[in-house]
């Protein structure tokens, strides 16, 4: 006999291929065709990842000799998404940046964009969210991971090669909204399975 965890329903429970990220969704009105062309960050190489951590403490109380249940607090959730994205742009760039500008000056070519970092971040600097959209085996709804009041805390980093691309990583970490300190910066849209 075969002890695995594989069975009838496994193919239909799969998460498939790289998906796509895109900014600023909106998952009450937002389809993949609305959406395909003008929020989405780029082609990825390598995919992304996502990471809803929490911060657990355990309290510590005279004669318990170790982790107790019941004893334990949630201190934090620390969440990021990451994209590795391969079709580089100005706005993807500024992205990584945090807190920039873009745009063309009488001082930059012409035919270019200026982009400079800046040294305070803004609250328009904060994207309403990242969303990763991916594909279910066994559902024709994909599945749709939010981090909200995103910003990108890596910054920008480039390596160039000769026989390759660049490829920028961007990492974004979710924030708290001030209007809703009781929910974790995120949320998970898994569709149902047939």
């Amino acid at each position: 006999m075969a002890f695995t965890g594989f069975n009838a329903n496994t193919a239909k429970k799969l998460l498939l291929d790289a998906g796509a990220f895109v900014k600023d969704f909106d998952p009450a009105t937002d389809t993949w065709e609305t959406i395909k062309d003008t929020k989405v960050i780029g082609a990825t190489q390598g995919g992304g990842s996502f990471s809803a951590v929490p911060t657990i403490r355990r309290i510590e109380i005279d004669g318990v000799k170790g982790a107790a249940k019941g004893l334990e607090a949630m201190d934090e959730w620390v969440v990021t998404i990451t994209a590795n994205v391969k079709e580089i742009s100005a706005e993807t760039m500024a992205l990584a940046l945090a807190s920039s500008n873009t745009a063309p000056t009488e001082a930059t070519p012409e035919g270019y964009n200026k982009i400079t970092a800046n040294n305070e971040i803004k609250l328009s600097d904060y994207l309403e969210n990242i969303a990763w959209i991916g594909k279910l085996s066994g559902s024709d709804k994909p599945v749709i991971i939010v981090v909200k009041n995103a910003i990108c805390t890596n910054g920008l980093s480039l390596t160039m090669a000769d026989k390759a691309e660049g490829t920028i990583s961007l990492t974004f970490t979710g924030h708290y909204d001030p209007d809703e300190l009781d929910n974790p910066p995120f949320e998970i849209y898994y569709p149902e399975v047939a």
